[in-house]
């Protein structure tokens, strides 16, 4: 097996966790993590991040600003949320298509729905981030929130994005970040370390699944070599924001 060339997507390659495993197997890996959580999905996100990653979901809408008819797929987007407040945005008329490689998730997604939203705009599809089941040119516009830094190659993850966009189309990635602000980073350390595992054991009864999340975090690429990553994939226009003072990032980048 060849090794990407880039250190960054080369090291999270090989990261699961605290220890290095062997790329192939890395996928089956991260699945089994989200089969075992994907029923308390939803609410470790709220407990964990104290509810503010709906104002950072929200984010992403107000960048994208996606306007009505638009053909738009969810990628890694397991349990619909992001994509129910773009369905949302448009008043339901867009064509929202849900992709992950875990079926539990995309369960757990569907069952949600049915008590919160129409779900005539909203496909379901099994797929892999890396290997996207659509034709090339498919959507006008691509997201994926804290999903990318799971997958086992993110070049690929985005020359994927860059295929399935028409001309013109748009591809924005939330995910966990670099923090920026002086102090804040120490922190978030402490957090990270000491609460969010026992949040884990807790709750979803997995402290293993939440020391993962917590090291693919710190193993994931920071803000400017991402955004390198994305122009390389061919996208123009990269730019990123920073949320909370970085402890989470909107990356963008446009197919023109």
């Amino acid at each position: 097996m060849v090794e990407p060339a880039d250190p960054a997507v080369q090291r999270l390659a090989r990261n699961f966790g605290r220890q290095a495993v062997d790329p192939a197997a890395k996928a089956t890996l991260v699945r089994g993590v989200f089969d075992r959580v994907a029923g308390r999905y939803d609410l470790m996100n709220d407990l964990m991040s104290l509810g503010v990653h709906r104002l950072w979901k929200d984010a992403v809408i107000d960048w994208l600003a996606p306007r009505p008819g638009i053909a738009h797929v969810d990628v890694a987007g397991g349990t619909g949320d992001l994509a129910e407040r773009l369905l949302a945005r448009t008043d339901g008329d867009a064509a929202v298509t849900v992709c992950d490689i875990n079926a539990s998730m995309l369960q757990a997604g569907r069952d949600r729905a049915l008590d919160r939203v129409s779900l005539d705009g909203l496909h379901w599809v099994c797929g892999n981030a890396e290997a996207l089941p659509f034709p090339d040119r498919s959507f006008d516009s691509y997201t994926i929130a804290f999903g990318i830094r799971n997958c086992t190659r993110i070049d690929t993850v985005i020359d994927e994005a860059y295929r399935v966009l028409r001309t013109g189309g748009r591809f924005l990635c939330l995910e966990f970040s670099a923090v920026v602000l002086p102090g804040l980073d120490r922190i978030y350390d402490l957090y990270s370390d000491r609460v969010l595992p026992e949040i884990g054991a807790r709750v979803a009864k997995d402290r293993d699944a939440y020391v993962y999340l917590v090291e693919s975090i710190r193993n994931f690429p920071e803000q400017d070599t991402f955004a390198r990553l994305i122009g390389k994939s061919g996208f123009d226009l990269v730019r990123y924001r920073n949320l909370s003072g970085g402890i989470a990032a909107i990356h963008s980048g446009w197919k023109l």
